[in-house]
């Protein structure tokens, strides 16, 4: 199996690759050199390709993409082309337009695309059972810190109009859950964010989203960008009292591993583990709380 890593431009790829390593050859691309050099240097083997061009014409049985937002529909539909799998490493879409542009792509062949936050296949998630019927409300707390941001590292997603900024690039992780959760006949009521500790920000470190599924169920997510530890929380609270599973750890506890299985089940010919309807819910809410805050 060859896998094609187009794109280094988050750590995500880096956990990615130490997963994928066990099942197939490394083929990269990477415009950066800094970010090259370190792929390098922990992926020896991996074969380095000029471009995405060069890098599609190794004929990989699948792809993880990760460039810059506005670069994901481009680089998808030229995966797409070829038929292949395609991971697309978290967020796909920051603001409306964005979504927009990714949907028109997605659609030509949903079953072949997986973007999705890792805590969607974390083990004590995973294993979690709640009777939708049973909810009254939810809330997922994420706690990752963005200080790093603030230095001017990897600016872009720090940028509201391109990255979506703490709200969306955090914000995605609690309403990956919850959807994962309760389905995704779900709409943002509203959206606030603040900076209290971090500044020099172009986003926030702050946020909270309220949401409400069709049925009535209400829900929030807490953005807390501003942490010493990393950890996801999702309290479910129904009649008969409250439920709570969190989330922290290494890449397996988190959901790396399992992320990159359910991609290599994609490459030996299964559809995508999460339907393009809940991922659509996911960043339509995201993109409405961005445009909302």
């Amino acid at each position: 199996m060859r896998i094609a890593l187009a794109g280094l431009a988050t750590s995500h790829p880096y956990t990615d690759a130490r997963a994928l390593r066990d099942h197939a050859e490394l083929v990269v691309w990477e415009p950066d050199p800094q970010r090259l050099a370190r792929f390098r240097g922990e992926q020896p083997d991996a074969v380095v390709a000029p471009d995405l061009s060069a890098l599609l014409a190794t004929d990989p049985d699948g792809v993880v993409l990760t460039v810059p937002i506005p670069d994901v529909p481009e680089a998808l539909a030229r995966v797409l082309e070829r038929g292949l799998p395609c991971f697309v490493n978290k967020p796909a879409a920051a603001t409306l337009d964005q979504l927009d542009r990714l949907e028109r792509v997605v659609a030509r062949a949903p079953e072949l695309v997986l973007t999705s936050s890792v805590l969607r296949f974390a083990p004590a998630f995973v294993g979690w059972d709640v009777r939708p019927e049973e909810v009254l409300s939810v809330r997922a707390t994420v706690r990752h810190d963005v200080g790093l941001w603030a230095t001017g590292y990897n600016p872009w997603q720090d940028d509201p109009a391109v990255g979506g900024g703490t709200l969306v690039m955090m914000g995605l992780h609690g309403m990956e859950l919850l959807v994962a959760l309760l389905g995704p006949a779900v709409s943002l009521v509203g959206a606030t964010s603040t900076v209290r500790r971090h500044r020099g920000l172009r986003s926030e470190d702050t946020g909270l989203l309220a949401v409400r599924w069709d049925d009535g169920v209400p829900g929030v997510v807490e953005v807390l960008g501003v942490s010493q530890d990393e950890a996801y929380e999702v309290t479910v609270h129904t009649v008969s009292g409250e439920r709570r599973v969190v989330l922290r750890g290494g890449a397996d506890e988190l959901g790396y591993r399992a992320t990159i299985d359910a991609f290599v089940s994609m490459v030996r010919g299964a559809p995508s583990p999460v339907p393009w309807a809940q991922t659509r819910a996911v960043l339509g809410v995201l993109a409405a709380a961005r445009a909302a805050a």
